[in-house]
């Protein structure tokens, strides 16, 4: 199982981004391949939050065009969205406690913590991941 990061997801529908490429091509064929691709709540709504942001993309996405792609990515066979099982929030206390901070690894906590949950990897371009002990998977183009 591949987990997908924020950061995929933005760069995936953000055709001015220098990963876009990468990220969207991954994506894609992540969708139609053998791996079940996950993704969490918190990923949804993060990408719903940030792409309809004019703060924080200069070309935002309207709400309906957001939600739109989330459900043409949910549409796929091979996706589905991850619940945190009862262990989560024990598992991430043990990655965060363990690295002695939590601040911004707290998002990251979680993905690794649902990636331990459910045997998967984390595609993500964010290289900070990887301190939590989990496989990473770095998008690349095709």
């Amino acid at each position: 199982m591949k987990i997908v990061d924020i950061n995929v997801l933005i760069y995936a529908i953000n055709s001015a981004d220098r990963n876009h490429r990468a990220a969207a091509g991954w994506l894609a064929a992540a969708l139609q391949g053998s791996d079940t691709v996950g993704f969490s709540w918190s990923t949804i709504l993060g990408f719903v939050r940030i792409c309809t942001n004019p703060a924080a993309m200069q070309h935002p996405l309207t709400v309906e065009q957001a939600f739109d792609a989330v459900q043409s990515w949910l549409a796929s066979p091979k996706a589905v969205v991850l619940e945190p099982t009862a262990r989560h929030l024990m598992i991430m206390k043990g990655l965060l406690v363990e690295r002695g901070t939590a601040a911004n690894l707290t998002s990251d906590a979680h993905l690794a913590a649902l990636a331990i949950e459910y045997g998967g990897s984390v595609a993500t371009f964010d290289r900070d991941v990887e301190a939590l002990g989990v496989t990473v998977t770095i998008p690349t183009a095709s």
